[in-house]
């Protein structure tokens, strides 16, 4: 009966594409409905306790952001750029951009100064928020030649008061928040704005070459945001937790604009350090993220596992494996077994402890950016956290599709929400129709017209299969090798099974043209010492990383990783290397993406020696 009310409820409140008509009437209204619900929950380093934020009291924040903003006379359609790790003052900020109709370019905090500086020139970018004074110094010399900024806020005032004022008197266009924001503000009226009016502006991760900059409207946002909380239950009584970064589209529509509409309330964590800190003291009932996420914590519980006894370790794995077998029995896809009798006991002593370490509230969790390993997948459920991989890409407001509960293969990424139309191309290309098609890139009618064609067809560049309405991802078309044999590889699930053991941090499978596969594997530094000293190799000499009965031995440790894969992906050389590919390095994308061909430029030599006939042949 509670369940029923609940739902009942959640289908009164949740505000619609139409009643909403553009994300700052989605938030405005949402207010109207519940001003005194909880709206967030955010930490006080300065008291060092988490504190709830109301939706009337979020909305005097806006509006105080909203009438600063106005006082600077941008015109509509100009662009405000924000770069802050996830908190209030991001919804404000953004709230404010999309109430006064100016368009919002989100930034990566992590990403380079010169990749953020192309964007803003890109973007003619004319305000800028960041975090603090440190922020704002890291890209100046990447600004220098930019013209089209005139107004600069600085979030954290310095508690110098030298130093503030140095710095107001350094740059006329720089502000500080507190002395930007005035003291209150009336309300804002709810305004007309028309909903398919450009809204943001997000720069994809660029693995290849500049990123390009996605336009997205606010209907966009909202019809992807109203199609995932129909495929996916949300209820006013959830709480969020809010950790990968709101400059993601995935967080933003669906950690950020989705419960908005339910009228859930959204926890901000402090850190990606500090998360499993933040999940013990929040105790959300939904979180978003992206597979690696839970991979690591994978790989602490099979790290953690090695230490335990065989006893331990034979009750971790029938925990696994009998859960495993309970979900297919009620997705219909298993048959009754009387080991299932078991469950109950197994997962209050082993499977609860797991996932009490996760705030044990959690009714599901969503991961989707990238494919999340099928082990993975197998030893959450098994252990009692349903996971819902979904998919989707900036381009389509993102999400295309996800698995429901209830109705759950991890193997796929789940059906097309609703309004979603998918179908296989040519070359088995996925290409869809949605209403978070995004209305093209910006200032590049090229690349728009290569990715959506006459018939409106968006082509994702993925390969895939639908099988009982279900879509399976198979492959990139881009990243698809092929061996000088004729076989085609696709690289991407070979590397995520590769890293799921704990020696191995990243991996590039590489072998285009080539007789056979290799693969480019960064150690992790701890593991390697040990590894290292078994062999009696010295951990701190480069050429140790040469040895071929390291070789030897870590290409067993691999093959044991593929074991699942077909005959030809079979790794059979391997470059090793303790130097971590990173965003400053420019081998990684803001979102962690590997950037290949950066990559593989980096090795070159190194990739060249491998391929190199033996002598004298």
């Amino acid at each position: 009966m509670h369940k029923l009310a609940v739902m009942s409820e959640w289908q009164e409140d949740l505000i619609t594409v139409e009643t909403a008509g553009t994300l700052d009437g989605l938030f405005l209204e949402r207010v109207r409905r519940t001003p005194d619900r909880t709206a967030y929950r955010g930490y006080d380093k300065n008291t060092g306790n988490w504190v709830d934020f109301t939706w009337r009291a979020v909305a005097a924040e806006v509006a105080r952001w909203r009438a600063a903003l106005a006082a600077e006379g941008f015109d509509g359609g100009e662009r405000a750029a924000i770069r802050l790790r996830n908190r209030l003052e991001w919804v404000c900020f953004d709230q404010a951009v999309l109430g006064e109709g100016l368009v919002c370019v989100p930034l990566y905090t992590e990403d380079r100064p010169d990749n953020i500086a192309y964007i803003l020139r890109d973007a003619s970018v004319k305000l800028l928020l960041v975090s603090s004074l440190d922020q704002w110094d890291g890209l100046q010399s990447a600004l220098r030649d930019n013209t089209t900024l005139v107004r600069v806020l600085v979030l954290k005032t310095p508690a110098d008061s030298e130093a503030r004022r140095a710095a107001l008197q350094s740059d006329e266009r720089l502000r500080f928040v507190a002395d930007w924001l005035p003291k209150t503000a009336a309300p804002p009226a709810r305004g007309k704005g028309d909903a398919h009016a450009l809204a943001s502006i997000v720069y994809t991760s660029g693995t290849t070459g500049r990123p390009k900059g996605v336009m997205l409207s606010h209907y966009n946002m909202l019809a992807v945001a109203h199609a995932a909380v129909a495929s996916v239950d949300c209820y006013q009584q959830d709480l969020f937790l809010s950790f990968l970064p709101l400059s993601h589209t995935l967080e933003r529509t669906g950690g950020y604009y989705l419960p908005m509409m339910a009228g859930a309330a959204v926890a901000h964590a402090r850190s990606v350090p500090q998360l499993a800190e933040d999940l013990l003291h929040i105790r959300p009932t939904v979180m978003i993220a992206v597979p690696r996420i839970f991979e690591r914590v994978h790989g602490r519980i099979v790290e953690q596992l090695e230490q335990r006894s065989a006893l331990a370790r034979a009750l971790f794995h029938a925990t696994v494996r009998i859960g495993w077998r309970r979900f297919l029995y009620r997705q219909g896809r298993a048959s009754w077994s009387p080991g299932l009798l078991l469950y109950p006991l197994l997962k209050k002593h082993i499977g609860d402890k797991v996932t009490a370490k996760l705030g044990g509230r959690m009714r599901y969790a969503v991961s989707g950016g990238a494919a999340l390993p099928l082990p993975v997948s197998r030893t959450f459920i098994g252990l009692g956290l349903e996971i819902l991989q979904g998919y989707g890409m900036t381009e389509t407001s993102p999400i295309i599709s996800v698995n429901r509960p209830g109705n759950n293969d991890p193997a796929s990424v789940g059906e097309p929400c609703r309004g979603i139309e998918v179908r296989i191309a040519d070359n088995d290309e996925l290409v869809v129709k949605t209403p978070g098609m995004m209305l093209g890139y910006w200032n590049n009618h090229a690349a728009t017209a290569e990715v959506i064609d006459a018939h409106g067809w968006l082509h994702t560049g993925d390969q895939a299969r639908i099988e009982g309405g279900r879509i399976y991802l198979t492959g990139r078309i881009k990243d698809i090798l092929v061996l000088s044999n004729g076989e085609k590889v696709p690289p991407g699930d070979m590397e995520a099974a590769i890293c799921l053991d704990a020696l191995f941090d990243q991996a590039l499978v590489i072998g285009e043209g080539r007789p056979c596969l290799s693969a480019l594997v960064v150690l992790n530094p701890e593991r390697w010492f040990g590894l290292a000293r078994d062999l009696g190799l010295d951990p701190f000499a480069r050429d140790s990383l040469d040895d071929q009965r390291l070789h030897k031995k870590v290409l067993a440790r691999i093959q044991a990783q593929l074991h699942d894969f077909p005959g030809y992906a079979k790794v059979r050389q391997v470059v090793l290397t303790l130097d971590p590919w990173t965003v400053e390095s420019g081998l990684l994308t803001p979102t962690l993406k590997v950037k290949r061909d950066r990559v593989l430029e980096d090795y070159a030599p190194r990739v060249a020696a491998l391929y190199q006939p033996a002598p004298g042949r």
